[in-house]
């Protein structure tokens, strides 16, 4: 038998569609099944066959152009020249690891520290560099581990925070098959929508303050709490600015560190700020980045605290091979300076307000459409079958994704119930392309309700 989970499962292709396949496309689909592991995935019932991408653009084997509104890795726009260049010119002179000097690492991270808001001493933190967002956030939760003395950690219900098998720990998003930690103890995420409380700052630290007391009831010393700070996973919660701030201060009063999981909200992502635990005033211990920091290119990052991480570098030697290579790194650094020379944080704040508008307002005509959230260019578009009640329409949103597939946008779902779209294109999707995003929506809600 086996077990569907949330993230991997919904919006997923499986053998049981084959049949409306057209002949290239059912071929494609059997040599996967035929040489690749079935933990494989697939979007939609009628998998996409891409070949070819442009900013916020992609098209299939057959010409067909599509509108991405689901891909924050491509973060400044698939095969963006700078990115191009840069990583061609790297690999033409050198790609080795960083047990030798080089100065692009050097650079890079000095350049990095000066995106950390004001009220946080960037000399004070030091980075380490992988190739994934799981490795990283794997490294800081061993770090937490580590300078705390204690083994017990904190997450939300549908977070995702990797596939190793620590991280796979804290990610219940990943499904029934996958475990959760011994010593991990889950709350609910900052739901505004769905708690109806005002104050969900503190309604989410009580909430962390009871996890900690449970744990040490339970002999368990806590080590930290983990969190995306839009709650990405959790169904895109942005919650009122700085509303986290309060949760934070209790993980720090009960001896235990932060770690601000940036792989999806940072890098100009949510608008207000380069780094989404901006929006919240808060001081990260450690900040994990993932694969928008460098385009797609296969690199991730951790900041930590200075004083944090050498609980453990004083004592662990850490070596990735291609962590930190001169090609991560001149991807890396492209990345920045696309982001600050196309002004593509302010980009984000004001394309993405006028996308919030636009979706917000389909919901006059369709009731269907019980919340509409977001920050910058990170929305929440959530189906219920009842506003009354807000009982989750999970099939709506399947079938929507399906609908909205075929008129050339692409997306996928989030939140313990998969009835939230989540609206995430890369940068630079433009006010020009909200009316094809928005109209896309009604004529697909209407086929559909």
């Amino acid at each position: 038998m086996v077990t569907r989970s949330t993230i991997m499962d919904t919006n997923s292709f499986r053998a049981e569609h084959a049949g409306a396949l057209d002949e290239q496309t059912r071929q494609l689909t059997q040599r996967r099944q035929e040489v690749l592991s079935g933990s494989y995935r697939l979007f939609y019932r009628r998998p996409v066959h891409l070949v070819r991408g442009e900013g916020q653009y992609l098209w299939d084997a057959q010409g067909a152009k599509y509108l991405d509104m689901y891909n924050n890795v491509a973060s400044i726009g698939h095969a963006h020249p700078a990115v191009v260049e840069a990583v061609h010119q790297q690999m033409q002179q050198l790609n080795t690891h960083t047990r030798y000097l080089h100065e692009r690492i050097l650079d890079y991270t000095e350049d990095l520290r000066t995106t950390l808001p004001a009220g946080v001493d960037a000399a004070g933190y030091k980075a380490m560099y992988m190739c994934t967002g799981s490795e990283a956030n794997d490294l800081a939760l061993r770090v937490a581990r580590t300078y705390s003395g204690g083994t017990g950690l904190i997450a939300t219900t549908e977070a995702y925070h990797g596939t190793s098998e620590l991280t796979s720990s804290v990610s219940p998003a990943l499904g029934s098959g996958q475990p959760i930690g011994e010593h991990v103890w889950l709350v609910p995420a900052p739901d505004t929508y769905r708690t109806g409380v005002a104050d969900i700052g503190a309604w989410f630290a009580t909430r962390v303050r009871a996890a900690i007391a449970d744990m040490e009831a339970k002999g368990v010393k806590f080590a930290g709490l983990i969190a995306d700070s839009i709650f990405s996973s959790d169904g895109v919660l942005p919650g009122p600015a700085g509303y986290l701030k309060e949760a934070v201060d209790v993980v720090h009063a009960a001896g235990g560190v932060f770690i601000a999981d940036e792989v999806q909200p940072g890098f100009a992502r949510t608008g207000d700020a380069f780094w989404g635990f901006a929006r919240h005033d808060v001081v990260p211990d450690m900040i994990t980045l993932g694969k928008p920091m460098g385009n797609g290119i296969p690199v991730s990052g951790l900041l930590a605290r200075a004083d944090v991480l050498a609980s453990f570098s004083d004592s662990v030697p850490y070596f990735n091979t291609f962590g930190g290579n001169p090609v991560s790194m001149a991807a890396a650094q492209a990345v920045l300076q696309v982001i600050r020379s196309e002004g593509l944080q302010q980009h984000a704040a004001e394309v993405g307000a006028q996308a919030l508008a636009a979706f917000a307002q389909l919901g006059e005509t369709h009731p269907a459409v019980g919340d509409v959230r977001g920050a910058g260019l990170f929305i929440g578009f959530e189906l219920v079958k009842d506003r009354s009640t807000r009982e989750p329409d999970r099939d709506l949103a399947l079938n929507l994704l399906e609908e909205l597939r075929s008129r050339g946008v692409l997306t996928s779902v989030a939140g313990p119930h998969g009835n939230v779209l989540k609206l995430r294109p890369p940068l630079p999707f433009s006010q020009a392309d909200i009316p094809w995003a928005a109209q896309a929506l009604d004529e697909s809600l209407r086929m559909l309700t």
